[in-house]
């Protein structure tokens, strides 16, 4: 089902209204492009838009962006994800926005949970769907793990 390379999305553009008055990409949507990415592969694993009507979704707990290169209006980028660990009710990603040109934009970490939205709270996923995170998981616990996956702030002294 999933291969070993980690998911690559379609080719996205930076469109003008995303630019700041620096001239370049705005912070906030980076993030549109890693959540683009995700909406591509989540519809694989079964996280797509008819998911919430099961009475169940996915929150974002935690999620952590490095800003490594600058992006200007009408760069094309892919954004990769990698699943670098999960159980059944949690599941922990990696990202990079790569320029069509091969650099690196950025890097993005995530700890996603399931949730039944009757609490809300963290629950296991049902079996259709964690047989196709484990499917995922499978073909990416072969990789290596990237470089930056679990980097902390701060200032060091």
């Amino acid at each position: 089902m999933f291969d070993t390379a980690p998911f690559r999305s379609s080719l996205m553009s930076v469109e003008p209204a995303w630019i700041d008055y620096n001239g370049h990409l705005n912070m906030a949507y980076y993030n549109v492009l890693f959540d683009r990415c995700a909406d591509e592969i989540y519809d694989q694993l079964g996280f797509g838009p008819d998911y919430q009507q099961s009475g169940y979704t996915t929150y974002t707990a935690e999620f952590h962006v490095c800003y490594v290169r600058e992006l200007h209006v009408h760069d094309n980028v892919n954004v990769t994800m990698q699943l670098v660990d999960m159980d059944e009710k949690r599941f922990h990603t990696y990202q990079e926005i790569i320029h069509e040109d091969g650099w690196l934009a950025a890097t993005a970490e995530a700890m996603a949970l399931h949730i039944d939205q009757s609490g809300p709270r963290v629950a296991p996923m049902p079996p259709h769907i964690l047989s196709r995170m484990t499917a995922l998981y499978d073909a990416h616990k072969t990789l290596p793990r990237p470089e930056r996956v679990g980097r902390q702030i701060g200032i060091k002294r």
